[in-house]
């Protein structure tokens, strides 16, 4: 089995300590890196590569949804996975129109991640059941 390198990006020091902590408990996956705004964020796409990037929506300077159109127009960008507190059908479609690959809600991370990271390393755009990861 593979690795998956993830990068998380929040401007909450808290939520990023618990999140990275978290996703040292699942398997094949390894946290590559951390930033906490959407251009520091930028920047460590670039120079890490990771396959999948956790973006928070609201940050100071440049929005996660900004920051996911910049990822998303480079040659091979990584998989990009909102994460919000804010979960509505506006934020889920904003993230679908910015190219986002998925939507989870802050409250939801650690019971949707283990199906999620199934989903994502079969190449699906839905998961076990059937339904969009937005």
């Amino acid at each position: 089995m593979s690795t998956i390198q993830i990068l998380l990006i929040d401007d909450n020091p808290k939520f990023i300590t618990a999140a990275a902590h978290f996703l040292t408990t699942v398997p094949g996956v390894t946290v590559v890196g951390c930033a906490s705004s959407g251009i520091e964020g930028l920047t460590q796409v670039v120079n890490l590569q990771p396959d999948l990037v956790f973006m928070d929506v609201a940050m100071p300077g440049m929005s996660g949804l900004e920051a996911t159109r910049y990822i998303k127009a480079q040659p091979h960008p990584p998989r990009v996975i909102i994460l919000t507190m804010y979960d509505s059908p506006e934020y889920r479609a904003a993230a679908e129109t910015a190219g986002a690959d998925g939507f989870i809600a802050k409250s939801d991370f650690g019971t949707q991640l283990p199906a999620l990271i199934g989903t994502l390393l079969n190449g699906s755009e839905t998961n076990a059941s059937g339904r969009s990861l937005f």
